[in-house]
């Protein structure tokens, strides 16, 4: 089944979503004891952000593995998939 372009652009949004949710956890846990308050997940033990990028990582390689993109840029999700591979460990 096909995916109109308006569900595409949709998909793509949630997709830039889960990259940034992968980015900031990653920056907040790479702040360590300087982590606040105001930092993404800063309340989370290193085992739940682990999971929380696992999470969203799951979702972004099923969605990019769908071969109807056209023009949409998958640098972001590329790099974010490979930033959650290394973090996950």
């Amino acid at each position: 089944m096909a995916r109109e372009d308006a569900q595409i652009a949709q998909d793509y949004s949630a997709m830039l979503g889960s990259v940034s949710v992968i980015t900031e956890v990653i920056a907040t846990h790479d702040k360590g004891a300087d982590a606040t308050d105001a930092d993404f997940c800063s309340d989370m033990t290193t085992a739940e952000k682990k999971e929380r990028v696992a999470r969203s990582k799951g979702y972004l390689d099923h969605m990019k593995a769908l071969d109807d993109w056209g023009s949409e840029d998958m640098t972001p999700v590329t790099n974010a998939i490979t930033a959650a591979t290394t973090f996950i460990g």
